[in-house]
């Protein structure tokens, strides 16, 4: 039998026909002061075309708050450089669209580069 998802004892269903001011007493203190302020124009604009579209929907929003309305969309993140494609799922519910699209890449060194001394291309075994 498979698990059911439950947030703070709610199922999805239930989030989902649930008042956003409701679902704003859920989740941590700082979402539920953004939400509470109200959302900016362009956070409006995301979810009116959220509303609108069945496919993908690109977005440089990045502080915007997973409420249960964007359970199951599929929204592309912008990093700085690339898109980067996040399935909305019940457990990223309270938080915002820019942890799930990293900005920064773990650093890869590798040979020296063009112009290096012939101390620094030594390289120990070990």
């Amino acid at each position: 039998m498979a698990k059911i998802f439950l947030f703070k004892g709610k199922t999805v269903e239930e989030l989902q026909k649930m008042p956003l001011d409701e679902f704003a007493k859920l989740i941590p203190s700082r979402r539920r002061r953004t939400i509470k302020r109200g959302f900016t124009p362009q956070e409006k604009k995301l979810l009116e075309r959220l509303r609108r579209k069945q496919k993908a929907v690109k977005t440089h929003v990045r502080d915007m708050v997973i409420i249960p309305e964007m359970i199951g969309k599929r929204i592309l993140i912008y990093s700085g450089k690339d898109w980067v494609t996040l399935d909305v799922t019940g457990e990223m519910l309270g938080h915002v669209l820019g942890e799930f699209a990293q900005t920064r890449k773990k650093v890869m060194h590798s040979a020296p580069g063009v112009g290096a001394t012939k101390s620094s291309k030594f390289l120990p075994l070990k």
